[in-house]
């Protein structure tokens, strides 16, 4: 997703104006934080997973699709609930 999608999606869900640089300021602070959350370590048992679906709609090429963001769940021997993986498919 360039910034100029971003752009396009803020305007046309919030009605806002958000510049490229704004975007790109952003990302560039927030990124860090993503990779650490994608690099951490994991518990070596979880006693529990759970996988679930979130779908939603979004314009593609002028049309309306399908899409699903695929959860999985995972509570670990103390009780605490730790989102293991996202993935984004159609």
């Amino acid at each position: 997703m360039t910034t100029g999608d971003i752009e396009s999606h803020m305007k046309e869900m919030y009605d806002i104006d958000v510049s490229d640089s704004t975007i790109s300021r952003i990302t560039d602070k927030i990124m860090p934080i993503v990779k650490e959350w994608q690099e951490r370590p994991l518990e070596e048992v979880y006693t529990v997973v759970f996988m679930d679906a979130i779908p939603y709609h979004v314009r593609s090429e002028g049309r309306i699709v399908k899409r699903a963001v695929y959860i999985a769940l995972g509570i670990d021997m103390e009780g605490h609930k730790d989102v293991l993986k996202m993935y984004v498919g159609e």
